[in-house]
């Protein structure tokens, strides 16, 4: 089944539902410290339609329509399925609210999106009640749990005409990377290509039509579990498994408990598993592939080898929808490859100018769909700011960001964001390289390498590091970790200064936030825990890779 045979999100899903009513939908993992189904719950799509009708007509006899907006601060509960197919019926949108922000941080996203109202789950009624008293204007908050036989009429008509194609589906806030979060204006068309795009990929992320089983444990307020994989699945009469997040302990015997044929990761997750003793059931899921990003390079291989399945790098963003991925034999599986362009998704790499770059360096990936609509796919815009949105499309490409070079063969290998590099003495130095290097000592549980301001050389590599259980931090371990960079990397990449840290805080999708790490005015250089390693940062005694380039 293809997404282009759709105008909206709901009209695919139904059509799924008339055709396979009986093919499981949605499945909750069991989970006994989580306060919604513990024991965990299955839907088929026959029984996830019948609640979503119901709910579509409770909006409709609210005064629900086109271009309304509802806010939902439901987590991954089955319930934030039902709504959002249920008002997407009916032309309205979805503004998920993330449950880990604070106060502030919602309050900005329900008044910035001006949602018409709310939907939240019984225990946190309370706080976005209390939140929604701080608004300027009314904002009715409803409980899940016991939502009443009629809803507070928006205060606004509805849009004329019926829902299509180009109707505003979920707006999803952005991290927030600089100032404010943006508000992402993800259509009905982008629903239907992202899971039409995933359904086509073939290669290592082949789909069997109705005998998936899907398991995501990121966020259902991120493209990636609330959009791509629930139209994958919604799109070929699978299974979506939705776990609350990311649990290392339980990870094997939940895939096997909920019969998962396909997981996605990112960040942390596939060096904390492997850094686990072996348990039973990692020998006996029934798991096709792994896709998602950020596997270290010398991990890849023996990861595979171990879990016996492949791991599938893919890049993508909420703006783009599409997804590059790594997915055809032979995979490049030493290098950060994250595939080539195909299918009309069209890249350009692209120096500070916008001007393309030599072949093989590095530099911005620009991104497009061919043809006359180069957006096509693609986010609708940041909300009530067109000139952001303008820029990052400025000269009809995509600006994305992040650093890549393209290899001879066509390849896109990923470099790193270009916030996360290091320019020290006039050298570009990735933060990821230098995070793959340093990930491989045996002491190292997690690490996250960011730039430093430095007198003499304008910046200077700083590793944060968090040791794996019962290893004590010293400066010996400093000087080992270092000496242990300084075998695979160029002496001006090694960290100048490395920071033991007990944690480091990251988002509900693992990826650590690098931003949080120190407190405001805090200087890493003077923390408990730092030492100055830029002394050790000489040409000599670096061998072979001392003659790769002066720094």
């Amino acid at each position: 089944m293809t997404g282009l045979a759709f105008d909206t999100a709901f009209q695919a899903f139904a059509a799924t539902a008339d055709a396979y009513p009986d093919n499981a939908f949605l499945c909750i993992p069991a989970r006994a410290d989580r306060d919604y189904w513990p024991m965990g719950v299955e839907y088929t799509y026959a029984q996830a339609r019948e609640r979503i009708l119901a709910l579509k007509a409770l909006y409709a006899r609210s005064g629900v329509g086109h271009g309304h907006r509802v806010a939902l601060l439901l987590g991954n509960r089955p319930e934030h399925f039902f709504h959002l197919f249920a008002l997407n019926a009916l032309g309205a949108s979805i503004v998920p609210l993330n449950p880990d922000n604070t106060a502030d941080e919602m309050l900005y996203a329900v008044s910035h999106s001006e949602a018409d109202f709310a939907v939240s789950a019984g225990s946190r009624l309370d706080d976005l009640r209390a939140l929604a008293g701080r608004l300027a204007r009314r904002l009715p908050v409803y409980c899940e749990d016991d939502l009443p036989s009629i809803l507070a009429a928006p205060g606004r008509p509805p849009l004329l005409g019926e829902p299509g194609l180009a109707s505003e589906a979920a707006l999803l806030y952005t991290s927030g990377t600089t100032g404010r979060p943006k508000g992402c204006i993800i259509s009905n068309a982008y629903f239907l290509t992202s899971g039409s795009w995933y359904l086509s990929r073939g290669g290592r992320l082949e789909f069997t039509f109705g005998r998936e089983r899907l398991f995501n444990p990121f966020p259902v307020f991120h493209m990636n579990a609330g959009v791509l994989s629930l139209m994958a699945v919604t799109l070929s009469a699978s299974c979506l498994i939705s776990a609350d997040r990311f649990h290392p302990r339980s990870w094997w015997r939940d895939l096997v408990e909920t019969g998962a044929t396909a997981v996605h990761y990112m960040g942390v997750i596939p060096p904390i598993l492997f850094k686990q003793p072996p348990a039973i059931e990692e020998t006996q899921h029934k798991v096709k592939f792994g896709l998602g990003a950020s596997v270290d390079p010398t991990l890849h291989a023996a990861f595979e080898a171990r879990f016996g399945f492949p791991m599938v790098e893919v890049w993508g963003m909420t703006e783009t929808g599409r997804v590059l991925c790594d997915n055809m034999e032979p995979r490049q599986i030493t290098t950060r490859a994250i595939g080539r362009p195909r299918d009309g998704f069209e890249v350009l790499i692209a120096d500070d100018g916008d001007a393309p770059v030599i072949d093989g360096e590095p530099g911005q990936l620009l991104v497009r769909f061919s043809g006359s609509n180069p957006r096509q796919g693609f986010f609708s815009g940041y909300l009530k700011e067109d000139e952001a949105t303008e820029q990052a499309w400025r000269g009809g490409w995509f600006h994305t960001g992040d650093v890549v070079r393209m290899a001879p063969d066509g390849m896109l290998h990923f470099v790193d964001r270009r916030k996360n590099i290091v320019r020290r003495s006039g050298e570009n130095i990735s933060a990821a390289e230098v995070e793959e290097a340093i990930i491989t000592h045996p002491s190292v549980h997690t690490v996250a390498v960011m730039p430093i301001a430095d007198e003499l050389r304008e910046e200077e590599v700083l590793a944060c590091v968090v040791l794996v259980e019962g290893v004590l931090a010293n400066r010996a371990l400093a000087d080992g970790i270092f000496a242990h960079c300084r075998t695979q990397l160029a002496y001006y990449k090694a960290p100048g200064w490395i920071v033991f840290r007990e944690t480091l805080p990251v988002t509900t999708t693992t990826k650590i936030q690098k931003g949080l790490i120190f407190g405001p005015g805090e200087d890493p250089r003077r923390v408990v825990g730092a030492y100055d390693l830029r002394h050790d940062k000489r040409r000599r005694d670096f061998g072979p890779a001392a003659n790769r380039t002066s720094g």
